[in-house]
């Protein structure tokens, strides 16, 4: 026990004796600084100097840009940048999709290709059928009622005329003798019309024109999309007066009349109509006498 307290006192006195720094000129030996120190006051300082640092080194990496520099940390600018580019990516994306089935569906017109439909209508037609000796067709008395008060309302009322259409009134691109008709089972999903070359071909209503290029089949050609998802295609053009995206109100004269591209024996338009991607028959549409 008497070693181990005289070892105690030895080691608190060697920590608390005192020692003198002094800083002198090596020249005239003049003393400058000097300190008193110990081995303990010694200890505690370099202690807490090593906190400080590592305290301060800690926050410039954590609050300063300095922590860029120091790898395996990213930027925070740059990894907002990536989550741009990843979001603009995906918008590309899907735009691109968009763009390229619209494209080819801008295809499909020019090349008159048809999609085949999945559903077969007279099928339906068979299969949702009524037999009309099932139904009782003898007239009920809210029907008598009904139609007293509608033929009342019609009496008073010969002059009123709904002013809302829920069609599209299309009118004559050109002015001409059709050549050919309408044939969907010869693929010829158009009219011909003949004209004088250079004629003005003109809107068939308002619209937006979606193409207008040259092809080497068809020549100069122009598509217009209109409301209720109809389009409108002018194939054979002598020169084309309209471009992509502009709007064009009915009766506008977008083309001329000429004699262009592969297909084609002489000055005519060649015109159809696609209704929600199918073709329809101009003639059900326009009067073209």
């Amino acid at each position: 026990m008497e070693k181990k307290g005289k070892k105690r006192k030895e080691i608190r006195r060697k920590l608390l004796h005192k020692y003198r720094l002094v800083i002198l000129n090596e020249s005239t030996f003049e003393e400058k600084i000097s300190f008193k120190l110990s081995r303990l006051n010694v200890f505690i300082t370099g202690t807490l100097f090593i906190i400080v640092l590592i305290g301060l080194t800690t926050l410039l990496i954590a609050f300063t840009p300095l922590r860029e520099y120091i790898p395996g940390y990213s930027s925070t600018r740059l990894k907002k940048q990536a989550t741009e580019l990843t979001y603009k990516t995906d918008s590309l994306v899907n735009v691109l999709f968009y763009t390229n089935r619209y494209l080819e569906n801008i295809r499909m017109v020019l090349r008159g290709d048809v999609e085949n439909n999945e559903i077969n209508r007279d099928s339906l037609f068979e299969q949702f059928k009524i037999d009309p000796s099932t139904v009782d067709l003898s007239p009920i008395r809210e029907d008598s009622v009904l139609r007293a008060q509608v033929a009342l309302e019609d009496k008073y009322n010969l002059f009123q005329r709904s002013t809302s259409q829920g069609s599209l009134v299309l009118f004559s691109p050109v002015s001409g003798v059709i050549s050919h008709q309408y044939d969907a089972d010869k693929k010829h999903f158009a009219v011909d019309i003949v004209a004088e070359k250079d004629a003005p071909v003109k809107a068939v209503a308002n619209g937006t024109v979606i193409f207008s290029e040259w092809t080497a089949e068809t020549g100069f050609v122009i598509i217009m999309e209109h409301e209720e998802g109809l389009l409108s295609v002018y194939k054979h053009n002598g020169s084309l007066s309209k471009e992509q995206g502009d709007l064009v109100k009915a009766g506008e004269v977008i083309a001329s009349v000429g004699n262009t591209g592969e297909f084609t024996t002489g000055p005519h338009l060649h015109f159809e109509l696609w209704s929600n991607g199918n073709p329809v028959n101009p003639s059900d549409y326009i009067d073209f006498n």
